[in-house]
């Protein structure tokens, strides 16, 4: 019997890469799992990967898993309903939201357009919210019923919302966005029995194969490759699980075999009280002061 038997699990964007290997990797430890994918590609376009959740729902139950596709669109408040709704009517509960859809616009700064803004933090920011807000309706009920919650928030953050990417300003402040509302979700929910936790997975997608082609495909030939996005399932997968009730308001980084935590923001270097307002004059030598006695950041991704 797997970690995630009885389990009722969605997983957004699951009709490819790390959303698919996620749906795999929790129907084969027991979930019933509903398979949204849009169908879009890389870059959002329309129909580019059409039929691609029901093709995994295809595979699950050919190993005998429970499944069923949703085409809806992560960023569409009734669409999200309509999700939480399908688990709910088709196998009877609803346990865990993976939030996995996305896709990239890679931009320079100063050649980012409005539109291409909004695009990447409507499917990244508003994606992350619609569903799993359904979602906490149905567990919030349950509970006011007094039947006992047990349910996890899955989100999808990125090194590039932890420590920033050239290129990538969209996409970074929407995934920074991402790991702070993992936090306040878990610190508001968890009185209803829910958590909430956030991965930023190292791993082959689409995405990653449009920035990191070179770095993502030099061990795929090796005895163990450790960018296969298969490589980040049995974290999700236990996440998902009841054994995961404790742990909540945390970011995961997994890369191959290894999971890393990711320690946040917390309080750095704190100047002298003088007791008084400081000068203009006086301030640059205590900001100087302070920045020398941090521990360094990571740089950002592509910084030379």
């Amino acid at each position: 019997m797997g970690i995630c038997e009885g389990r009722v699990v969605i997983v957004t964007g699951a009709g490819g890469g790390l959303g698919r290997a996620y749906a795999l990797g929790l129907a084969a430890e027991g979930a019933s799992v509903v398979v949204n994918d849009l169908g879009v590609g890389t870059h959002g376009e329309a129909g580019e990967t059409k039929g691609a959740a029901q093709q995994v729902v295809e595979e699950i139950q050919a190993m005998g898993g429970k499944a069923v596709a949703d085409t809806g669109d992560v960023a569409d408040w009734d669409a999200g309903k309509r999700m939480v709704e399908a688990a709910i009517d088709t196998f009877g509960s609803l346990h865990a939201v993976v939030n996995n859809a996305g896709f990239v616009r890679d931009r320079m700064f100063v050649s980012c357009t409005p539109e291409e803004w909004d695009a990447v933090t409507r499917v990244h920011l508003r994606g992350h919210f619609c569903t799993s807000r359904h979602a906490v309706d149905y567990w919030r009920s349950e509970n006011k019923a007094g039947r006992p919650i047990d349910a996890r928030i899955i989100n999808t953050t990125s090194g590039a919302g932890l420590q920033g990417s050239i290129g990538q300003s969209a996409y970074s402040a929407s995934k920074a966005g991402i790991a702070s509302l993992t936090l306040v979700q878990a610190a508001e929910l968890g009185r209803y029995g829910i958590t909430a936790n956030a991965l930023a997975p190292n791993a082959r997608t689409r995405m990653t194969m449009t920035a990191f082609a070179d770095t993502m495909t030099s061990q795929q030939e090796s005895a163990f490759d450790p960018f296969a996005p298969e490589n980040t399932a049995p974290l999700v997968a236990w996440l998902a699980s009841e054994q995961s009730r404790n742990v909540t308001g945390q970011v995961f980084e997994p890369f191959g075999g290894t999971i890393r935590i990711s320690e946040g923001w917390t309080d750095g270097p704190t100047s002298d009280d003088v007791g008084r307002r400081l000068r203009p004059d006086e301030v640059g030598a205590v900001v100087e002061k302070l920045v020398a006695g941090r521990t360094p950041a990571k740089p950002v991704y592509g910084a030379s």
